[in-house]
């Protein structure tokens, strides 16, 4: 199973926002740069977080974007959630681990077990997290 680069970047990006932030607004021509991601796709990343009360976004000379609530209180499956992926293992399961195929598929208790587990290692991991990692990293 592979994530999408959708679900990559926006965890990337919230690394970099929170931890270069220095108390102040980050602007997404900073993140893309320092990323080496598209500044159009981490703008559309970005309106996703922030309807996701992730991000706030900063208006005005100095504005960019600032993280919602402490990086302690966000997880990475939250971030996955807010760009809209789905953390299901196969095609046939619903968001929800429903599948219209249960009676039939011997297999399905594999694949909701699969995503109960992906999703419960997900939201163990906050920002707060990444970021003590990635300090220790650059040290």
């Amino acid at each position: 199973m592979r994530l999408s680069t959708k679900a990559q970047y926006a965890v990337r990006a919230m690394v970099s926002l929170h931890l270069y932030a220095d108390g102040s607004p980050v602007s997404l021509k900073v993140i893309a740069a320092r990323e080496d991601i598209s500044l159009t796709y981490l703008e559309q990343l970005f309106v996703k977080l922030r309807r996701g009360k992730i991000v706030d976004s900063v208006r005005g000379p100095g504005g960019g974007y600032v993280l919602a609530r402490p990086a302690g209180s966000i997880r990475v499956d939250e971030i996955i959630d807010s760009v809209e992926e789905t953390l299901v293992p196969v095609s046939c399961m619903g968001d929800d681990g429903s599948c219209a195929c249960t009676d039939q598929c011997v297999t399905h208790s594999v694949w909701q077990g699969l995503g109960s587990r992906i999703r419960q290692f997900l939201s163990s991991i906050t920002l707060e997290d990444l970021i003590r990692e990635a300090r220790e990293k650059i040290r």
